[in-house]
């Protein structure tokens, strides 16, 4: 990362100067890659406009950047930490004590080493922080001339490892009901088979089939998941009727026993051609219905029409919005309906189908939004747009 400077103050100044000392008297910005200058006036970067912590020491070990970002990390004034070493003026352990730069040694440790990897060290008083760092050497093995050191708080670490904590615990207590049901009634049917009638056996068989369905229901999500999560979901686009894939799993619902005048579907066309992936489209408005008819309440009304692609003001999309008129999401949980564990209400679901369906939309390229609809209830509007392969244009 080469750093210029646009508006040099002191710790900046300072940093110019030794810089300048080093090429002879010219004065420059701190090469921090060894790649060559790039000068402030070419770059417009200013320390203090990264994100993350930088310090910057030079070939005699003494700091000669120190930018915002770090003053607030180690809450150190980069006015104080300028011309210091660099171990006074970043005085980090590692998490058994022992002090950081006498283990690292980065000016007279081996010279085939060129930085250390991240990791988390503590401040004075304990505070955790990222550390990485780079040594920057003229020519390989010749001394170093840099170091620079990239500072990062680990609250984004932190949220990170609590999310997967509750996705473990959310999975264990979802497995732990039907798996123990499964087991209960086969340990109990293969022990006594013969003391149950037919029918006592085909229910017991039948909870068995459902909760191992579940199982899997959830398998499947986390599969999801972790595709979401890594930007690996595939999809394999084909044209799609969105109208009969709609009617189909109204259908469906209607079948296991929901009240066919409970659900409108309004359909404005024409639509436009629709490419996408059928089976994650199904997998959206199953969703999408289960949770209208589980959380809502009255009428749950369908509405397809063509709406703007998102991002594309000359192509035309489709958009698909399902409301009920139950009670609806309050305001204040609305920024949160798309996240990991959220749950509209207590009647059952692993709070994880909605995040996957923001996913599954936004790999198609599309937008999903949540708000109140007409009747006072939760509505859901995802706009996908055609998406036809380039083959195809």
């Amino acid at each position: 990362m080469a750093v210029g400077m646009s508006s040099p103050g002191p710790a900046h100044t300072a940093a110019a100067r030794a810089a300048g000392e080093d090429r002879g008297g010219e004065t420059a910005a701190p090469d921090t890659t060894g790649t060559g200058h790039l000068d402030a006036l070419s770059t417009g970067i200013d320390p203090d406009d990264l994100p993350d912590g930088l310090v910057v020491a030079d070939g005699s070990g003494r700091v000669i950047c120190f930018n915002a970002a770090a003053a607030r990390i180690t809450a150190t004034p980069g006015a104080d930490a300028i011309g210091r070493p660099l171990d006074v003026a970043l005085p980090l352990e590692d998490l058994k004590g022992k002090r950081w730069w006498t283990l690292t040694d980065p000016y007279g440790g081996l010279a085939t080493r060129n930085g250390q990897p991240e990791r988390n060290l503590l401040l004075p008083g304990g505070r955790e922080v990222l550390v990485s760092a780079r040594y920057v050497r003229e020519h390989p093995l010749g001394p170093v001339r840099r170091v620079v050191v990239s500072l990062r708080g680990t609250e984004a670490r932190r949220r990170t490892e609590r999310s997967h904590a509750e996705l473990i615990a959310t999975v264990a207590h979802e497995l732990r009901s039907p798996l123990t049901s499964v087991k209960g009634f086969t340990a109990t049917l293969l022990a006594k088979w013969e003391r149950f009638t037919d029918d006592q056996k085909r229910l017991m068989l039948e909870t068995v089939d459902a909760d191992a369905g579940r199982v899997t229901r959830l398998i499947a999500e986390l599969l999801d998941i972790s595709r979401i999560d890594s930007g690996r979901l595939e999809l394999r686009r084909q044209p799609v009727d969105i109208s009969a894939a709609v009617a189909r799993h109204i259908q469906a619902l209607i079948a296991g026993g929901q009240d066919p005048d409970r659900f409108r579907v309004r359909a404005r066309g024409p639509l436009p051609d629709l490419w996408a992936d059928p089976d994650k489209i199904d997998q959206i408005l199953g969703n999408l219905l289960e949770n209208a008819v589980r959380h809502g309440e009255g009428t749950v009304t369908m509405e397809i029409a063509p709406a703007p692609a998102p991002g594309k003001s000359d192509e035309m999309g489709t958009a698909v919005t399902v409301s009920d008129e139950g009670p609806g999401i309050p305001e204040e949980s609305m920024g949160r309906v798309f996240t990991r564990f959220w749950r509209g209400s207590k009647r059952g679901g692993t709070g994880l189908g909605l995040y996957i369906v923001k996913g599954i939309v936004e790999a198609h390229g599309g937008t999903i939004t949540v708000g109140r609809g007409p009747g006072g209830g939760a509505e859901f509007r995802f706009i996908l747009p055609v998406s036809m392969p380039a083959y195809l244009v």
